[in-house]
C-alpha cells in the first residue's frame, strides 16, 4: 500500500453512517432524504449550522417579539402565597388540622401524619392600575406590577428539586437533555461574536441542586452551553494571561493549534473540531470583551442607586446589572439562579420569618431595577425577563415526623405555583389562571412547564413542534415527546 492509498484508508476509518447521510446531497441517499421515511428520521429536523461559525445570528423561522431572553431562577422555590397567590380563604382556616382530602394520595418532601393548615405569613394589598396582589415583601417589584404578566396556575409533576429544575430547564427530569438556553442558541445565533450566546450568573452561594445540567447542552454540540461566569474577579476562570504570556504569543499558539486541528478535520471530516476551533477563537475575543462587559464599575452612581450593587461582590442586584449590560451587547440567553428559597422552616436560614424575608429584601430592589432600567433604554420590548421556581409551596405548615417544628415553613408543591413575565410579546399587568383557595391546586387555565417551553418558543419565532433535533432516529424537541400535548399559552401574548 503506497501513501496515498494509506491517506484515503485512514480517511475512511474515520467516517461514518452520520457522515454519510449528511454529505449525500445526490443519488439515491438524497432520494430518500427527500421520501417522507426520510424526513421523519430528521434528515431535515437539524438546522444548517455553520461548523465554524456556530454562533451566527440567523433568523426565526416564524416571526417573534423576543431577540433576548433574562430568566431568573429562584433555586429552592419561594412561596407563592407570601409573594404573588392571594388567599384570604387560606388565613381563615390557619392553625387548623389540615382536611384528610388535602393528603390523601399525596407525595410530600417531608410532612408526615396531619400537619395545621398556615395562613399567609404576610399582608396584601393591590399594586398599579391593574390591581395586581402583591406581598409587603416586595414594595419594590410592586411598582411596576403594571409591566408584569403573572402566571398563577403553573404545576409540575416533580416534588424534589434536583428533577424539578432539570424539568424547568431542559423539559426533562432526567440529565442528558438540552436547556433552554442552550436551544435558544442554537435556534438563534448570538448578535454579539465576542461574548458567548449563553451566559450563567449564580448567587446565593451555591449551585442549584441540578447542578450544572440545567445550563448544560445535552444533545446539541457543546458550543450551545450555557457558560458560567463570575459577577466578581475574572468572568471566567484562567481568562487572564498568565504570567509571562501576553497577548502576542497567546496568538501565535491558537495559530499553531488551528492548523493542527484543520488538518484533523479534513481527515476526520468531524464537524465538532471546527466547533472547538471557534469556541478557542471566541475565549481569545473574549479576553477584552468579556472583561469590559463585567465591569460594573463602569456604571454611573445613579445606577448602583437603582439596583443596590455593591462592585466587587457577588450578589443578585450585580448579576441583574450585569444581566442588563450583556442584554444591551448582544447576548442571546442570559440565566440567573439565586440559591436559598426552599422555606422548610427546619432551621432560622429556611424560616418564613428570616430566611425567606431576607431573600426577598436581597432581589426585590434589583428585579424592579431589572424592569425599570430595560424599559428606560427601550430594550424591554424585545427582551423577555422569566422569574420562577421549580415547584410552589404547601398551605400546610411544614412537620417533620409528625411534630410541628420552630420555625414556620412551607413543604414542597408541584401542584401549583406562581411564574412571571416582563417585557417583548407577553401582556403588561395581567394575571392568567387559577388556583383553590387555598393555593393547593392549580384549577383554571392549568399550565404545564411544556406548555412554558412551548410559549418561550414561540415567542423567539420558533414552532416548538417543528423545532426539533433527530438524536438516535427520534428528533427531540424542548417540549418534550415522551409527554405530547403541550401548546402555546396565547391567553398571556400580547
Amino acid at each position: 500500500m503506497n501513501l496515498f492509498q494509506q491517506f484515503q484508508h485512514d480517511s475512511l476509518l474515520h467516517r461514518t453512517r452520520r457522515h454519510f447521510l449528511n454529505d449525500c446531497t445526490t443519488g439515491l441517499g438524497a432520494l430518500w432524504l427527500a421520501t417522507t421515511a426520510g424526513r421523519s428520521w430528521g434528515a431535515d429536523a437539524a438546522l444548517k449550522k455553520d461548523p465554524a461559525q456556530p454562533l451566527r445570528p440567523v433568523s426565526a423561522p416564524l416571526p417573534g417579539k423576543v431577540q433576548r431572553v433574562i430568566y431568573l431562577h429562584m433555586a429552592g422555590s419561594p412561596s407563592q402565597l407570601e409573594l404573588f397567590d392571594y388567599k384570604p380563604m387560606l388565613a381563615k382556616v390557619d392553625g387548623k388540622d389540615c382536611p384528610d382530602s388535602f393528603l390523601e394520595g399525596k407525595q410530600f418532601a417531608f410532612i408526615q401524619g396531619i400537619p395545621k393548615m398556615l395562613g399567609p405569613q404576610y399582608p396584601f394589598r393591590q399594586h398599579g392600575q391593574s390591581g395586581q396582589w402583591i406581598s409587603d415583601r416586595l414594595p419594590h417589584f410592586a411598582s411596576v406590577a403594571d409591566d408584569v404578566c403573572f402566571i398563577k396556575s403553573m404545576h409540575t409533576d416533580q416534588f424534589n428539586h434536583g428533577p424539578a429544575q432539570l424539568l424547568m430547564h431542559t423539559g426533562s427530569q432526567n440529565p442528558g437533555w438540552a436547556s433552554t438556553g442552550a436551544w435558544a442558541t442554537y435556534g438563534l445565533g448570538s448578535e454579539n461574536q465576542n461574548l458567548p450566546g449563553f451566559i450563567v450568573l449564580t448567587s446565593g452561594g451555591k449551585n442549584p441542586d441540578a447542578g450544572k445540567s440545567v445550563w448544560g447542552s445535552g444533545f446539541l454540540p457543546s458550543v450551545y452551553q450555557g457558560v458560567q461566569c463570575r459577577s466578581q474577579g475574572d468572568p471566567v476562570l484562567f481568562l487572564s494571561n498568565p504570567p509571562g504570556i501576553n497577548r502576542g504569543l497567546r496568538r501565535r499558539t491558537l495559530d499553531a493549534i488551528s492548523e493542527i486541528n484543520q488538518r484533523s478535520a479534513k481527515e476526520s471530516g468531524d464537524p465538532e473540531t471546527l466547533t472547538r476551533m471557534a469556541q478557542y477563537e471566541l475565549a481569545f475575543r473574549m479576553q477584552v470583551s468579556a472583561s469590559d462587559a463585567f465591569d460594573i464599575t463602569q456604571e454611573p452612581a445613579g445606577i448602583h442607586a437603582l439596583y443596590g450593587t455593591q462592585p466587587g461582590k457577588e450578589s443578585f442586584a450585580n448579576n441583574c446589572l450585569l444581566a442588563r449590560r450583556l442584554a444591551e451587547r448582544g447576548v442571546r440567553f442570559i440565566q440567573l439562579f439565586d440559591w436559598g428559597w426552599d422555606s422548610h422552616g427546619a432551621g432560622e436560614s429556611e424560616a418564613l420569618s428570616h430566611g425567606f424575608k431576607d431573600k426577598c429584601r436581597s432581589t426585590d430592589r434589583p428585579l424592579m431595577a431589572l424592569i425599570t432600567d430595560l424599559k428606560q433604554r427601550g430594550l424591554l420590548e424585545d427582551t423577555l425577563i422569566v422569574w420562577g421556581g421549580e415547584f410552589g409551596r404547601t398551605p400546610m405548615r411544614e412537620n417533620r415526623n409528625g411534630v410541628e417544628m420552630t420555625f414556620v415553613g412551607r413543604d414542597h408543591n408541584p401542584a401549583a405555583f406562581t411564574l412571571w413575565m416582563a417585557g417583548g410579546g407577553v401582556k403588561r399587568g395581567f394575571s392568567y389562571g387559577e388556583t383553590d383557595d387555598f393555593g393547593y391546586q392549580s384549577l383554571i387555565n392549568r399550565v404545564s412547564v411544556h406548555d412554558l417551553h412551548a410559549t418561550l418558543l414561540a415567542l423567539m419565532g420558533f414552532d416548538h413542534m417543528r423545532f426539533t433535533y433527530p438524536v438516535s432516529g427520534v428528533n427531540m424537541r424542548l417540549s418534550n415527546v415522551t409527554k405530547p400535548g403541550s401548546s402555546v399559552i396565547k391567553g398571556i401574548l400580547s
